[in-house]
This record gives structure tokens, sequence and C-alpha cells, in this order.
């Protein structure tokens, strides 16, 4: 059996400089439960996948190995999210202007 996530999370602790004891204080696992989830040995729960995700700078889906394959929606999921951690933070302005991109782009 693959171990697709195993393989994402070693791949990305590498790119991101991290160590597995790193990567488990910032999830708050412990470190033998973060060297089963490489190992394949166990597989984390959803909050927990979206945890490691979130602290190696990618999706739950990219970990999973689930990404959809047109790089086009891909994008737009990953857009979607940002406005959707940011537009709290935004002025009327800015959400306008936003709104204003969207409409122009289809003229």
């Amino acid at each position: 059996m693959d171990n697709i996530l195993g393989e994402r999370i070693s791949d990305l602790l590498q790119k991101n400089g991290l160590s597995q004891r790193e990567l488990a204080e910032k999830v708050n696992v412990t470190e033998v439960s973060m060297s089963r989830y490489i190992k394949g040995d166990r597989v984390p729960k959803g909050p927990i996948i979206a945890n490691i995700a979130a602290a190696l700078h990618t999706t739950s889906e990219d970990l999973l190995g689930l990404e959809p394959e047109d790089d086009s929606e891909l994008e737009y999921y990953r857009t979607q999210r940002a406005i959707a951690r940011n537009a709290k933070n935004w002025s009327q302005k800015q959400k306008a202007d936003l709104v204003n991109a969207l409409f122009e782009s289809e003229n």
C-alpha cells in the first residue's frame, strides 16, 4: 500500500527545513505520533491533517494526494480559501475592487 501522506510530509519537511519534532510541536502531537504518520503506521484524524498542512504551507488535499489535476481549479480553491481567511480584515473599497476585478475579467 502506498504511503502518500507520509511521503508528502517527508518531502515538505525537507523543503520547509523542519524536523519531525518541530512539526509535531507546531501540530500539537507527540513526536512518536508524527513518526507513525510519516511511516504509515497510523493515519491522523482530519483536524490533525489540516494542522499538518497549514504548518507545511500546503493543503490537506495535497498531503493526501487529492489535488485537482486542473491547475485553474486548484488556483480557484486556493484563492477562495485566501479570501475566506482574509476578507474580514479588508476595507469596503478593497472588497469592491475584488468584486469589480472578477466582473471585469468576464468582458
